[in-house]
């Protein structure tokens, strides 16, 4: 077995490969010299070791010398600062035309010597860029543009093999063009895996999008010293045109047999998204302007691809579009949601690319096309709904995150997923069958690694012959027109949702009023209607008292006493029922209501001093004003105070305590008894009309807590009372208003 390579102990693995720190590989590539300065002093302060041979001067007699030993003083006063990217007139040293391409890097001046080499005249030049511009900016599709740009590089350059190469989503490859030699085997169609460029490489490709490498077989020139004394580390190379190449991927070329090559950054919408790679079969050089005719042809092939890509883009997002209106438009027509979502007239799967779908609505599931079994269904269902899927998820190979998906994945590889509802327990879910096919790879991609002494190396492949992989369990991937059709249906649906809820709750309103109206007319009614016969009965058996009660037996007497107390009861009911009827279409009169005043009133209004003599009463003193309805305040005060007084009266001590808690806010009134209390357990019962926790030895209608509760609920407050058997009750209160 060969040994392992050099200065490349990483464990087969990806991310190894991605740790690799290329940027400071600390050499050039031999056709050029890189220099390193004080941008200040302009004094030499690291070489590649190649200056003897190409500049006559070795490098160690360069380091700490000013750069005039090497070009005149106002050749470097033309050196910008700041500086980017720049080239300086072309120069002669040791009878060699030099271009010097200087940037920053750290806290360095960088100046490469690259020779000039063959010069194209300017005429050839203008008609590469015009051919260019033409070819590029006329194709109609993706496959025509990319071909037309392989085509070109290849005709204008004269590599041997040049390619488009692709990235995926995981940073495979894939050739999508191929201009070649036609005696050469053809790697269209042809997948390579992410290690082959690993992170590093895309990294820097997105820095310096043009990288040349001008003799496989090269010897790299050692910089000299490797730590820089100006960072005390080594030589930031990013933005390098001669920076020497990684030996792992000089062996990986050397393994493909290419001599030379030139490889250019595709980035769309400032990502990475695949390479223009040139490959030739021996040494091949050309110089920095042709190189930036490379990125020029490169980029405006980026700029045609974009606007295909957005013109293709936008095309099928209008369809798509069109159809989702359509579908909504249905889907209003419907007072059903959950029949309006799985109407047949405009299927829900109709809207994306897919093979099947799943509607999970208020908890029932509804299937269409080809899908998983209903089981399998609600258990994913299940799983997303435990996701955090932030309103929408997509995948192209569902069994990878969710293993269980395997035993179906026939049916739903591809999954994009919406919730439609408010809550997010509304799912609408499309699938796609696997697109289970062959990948052709340029050698086996698995087979990278080299062992020694039971330690695995990465190394590069040794054969790119056509290996094929059968791939199962990916669909085809889901377009970003359909991301933003799902997102935007999502919308739509909730919004639909929201509008039917409010429409239903208009609907409801509006019948509440009507019962209400119908309420208060039944009230007037009721009163109307049971107060005549009443004062009639009353009034007779008034009479009957008042003139013949003596000629009455006890019997008799006893009659018409039940029959004055009935009628008594009565009233009071009829007239507790009207007000608490009146109560619901009360407008509020905000005004300000001094509750000392009030609370007197009350108290004389229920003449305490006579009926409940016995009872002591304390009412705090500055009881605090409050803002409301001076009228409905009264009748709250009046019910929970009565009530304390009634349910109090018997007690051998009654005590009644009126008053506010000094410490909360909002400001807390209480009305505190010793009276008999109630379990604490039937707070709630309490406020509804006719519920009374007492017999009838203590009078009452079972209306005056729900009139409280109500009077309360129109001032924005809230109630709350702490009680137990035997040991009295205290009634909290709050106003809103107040």
């Amino acid at each position: 077995m060969k040994e392992p390579l050099k200065g490349y102990p990483y464990k087969v693995d990806i991310t190894n490969c991605d740790r690799e720190p290329i940027h400071i590989i600390g050499s050039a590539q031999s056709h050029g010299v890189i220099f390193a300065c004080d941008p200040q002093t302009f004094l030499i302060t690291q070489c590649s070791e190649n200056s003897a041979s190409l500049l006559g001067h070795e490098a160690e007699t360069l380091i700490g010398k000013p750069l005039e030993v090497l070009l005149p003083h106002d050749y470097i006063n033309r050196i910008p600062a700041p500086l980017e990217k720049f080239t300086l007139p072309e120069i002669e040293i040791f009878n060699t035309v030099f271009l010097i391409i200087a940037h920053s890097s750290e806290k360095h001046l960088i100046l490469e010597f690259e020779p000039v080499g063959e010069q194209i005249v300017p005429v050839k030049f203008q008609e590469q860029l015009s051919r260019i511009l033409t070819e590029l900016t006329t194709a109609n599709s993706i496959a025509e543009i990319t071909s037309r740009a392989a085509n070109l590089v290849r005709s204008l350059f004269g590599y041997n093999r040049v390619m488009v190469y692709q990235f995926d989503d995981e940073w495979n490859g894939k050739v999508v063009a191929e201009e070649k030699e036609e005696h050469m085997e053809s790697w269209l169609g042809l997948h390579y895996p992410a290690t082959d460029i690993p992170k590093p490489s895309r990294d820097l490709f997105l820095k310096q999008e043009v990288r040349m490498i001008s003799d496989v077989g090269y010897i790299p020139a050692l910089i000299i010293p490797q730590i820089s004394p100006l960072t005390h580390k080594p030589l930031d190379l990013s933005l390098c045109e001669l920076r020497a190449v990684s030996t792992i991927h000089i062996e990986y070329l050397k393994n493909m047999k290419v001599g030379a090559s030139l490889t250019a950054a595709i980035v769309l919408n400032g990502k990475l998204w695949g390479l223009l790679a040139c490959h030739h079969n021996s040494p091949k050089f050309i110089n920095y302007h042709q190189r930036q005719s490379v990125k020029f042809l490169t980029q405006i092939y980026t700029n045609a691809l974009s606007v295909i890509s957005t013109r293709d883009f936008l095309a099928n997002s209008e369809k798509a579009t069109l159809l989702k209106e359509k579908y909504l438009e249905e889907l209003k027509l419907y007072n059903d949601l959950n029949e309006g979502l799985t109407q047949e007239k405009i299927p829900f799967t109709s809207l994306v690319n897919c093979t099947g779908g799943a509607l999970y609505f208020n908890g029932s599931l509804h299937l269409q096309g080809i899908t998983p079994a209903k089981e399998h269904v609600e258990q994913l269902v299940k799983e997303f709904l435990s996701q955090n899927t932030a309103g929408i998820f997509h995948t192209q190979n569902l069994e990878k995150i969710y293993p269980p998906a395997s035993i179906y994945k026939d049916k739903a590889s591809g999954v994009l997923c919406i919730s439609i509802g408010e809550t997010g327990e509304d799912l609408m879910i499309w699938f796609k069958q696997e697109s289970s096919q062959e990948v052709s790879w340029g050698g086996n991609p698995d087979k990278n690694a080299i062992e020694k002494e039971g330690v695995l190396y990465l190394s590069p492949r040794k054969s790119f012959e056509k290996w094929t992989k059968r791939v199962s369990g990916i669909a085809i991937p889901w377009m970003k027109h359909e991301f933003n059709l799902a997102a935007s249906l999502r919308e739509a649906i909730i919004h639909i949702i929201v509008q039917q809820q409010r429409e239903k709750i208009e609907q409801l309103n509006t019948n509440l009023r009507l019962v209400n109206e119908d309420l208060t007319a039944f009230g007037y009614s009721v009163s109307h209607d049971l107060r005549a016969p009443l004062r009639g009965i009353s009034g007779y058996a008034n009479i009957l008292k008042e003139r013949n009660y003596q000629l009455l037996d006890d019997l008799g007497k006893k009659g018409v006493d039940v029959i004055l107390r009935s009628t008594a009861e009565m009233n009071a009911l009829i007239e507790d029922l009207l007000n608490y009827a009146k109560l619901g279409q009360t407008e509020v009169s905000l005004s300000h209501v001094n509750l000392n005043e009030l609370v007197v009133n009350i108290l004389e209004t229920l003449n305490t001093s006579e009926e409940y003599r016995n009872t002591n009463i304390k009412v705090d003193e500055n009881l605090p004003a409050c803002t409301g309805d001076r009228r409905l305040i009264s009748q709250l005060f009046l019910n929970l105070v009565h009530n304390a007084l009634k349910y109090s009266a018997e007690m051998p001590h009654p005590e009644v305590h009126i008053g506010y808690l000094r410490e909360k806010q909002p400001v807390t009134y209480f009305i505190k008894d010793n009276g008999i209390g109630f379990d604490p357990l039937l707070e709630a019962k309490i406020y509804n009309v006719f519920s009374r926790l007492v017999g009838d030895e203590y009078p009452g209608t079972g209306v005056g807590l729900a009139t409280v509760k109500k009077v309360i609920e129109k001032h924005n407050g809230d109630i709350w009372v702490e009680t137990s058997p035997g040991k009295g009750s205290c009634f909290y209160f709050t106003l809103g208003n107040a």
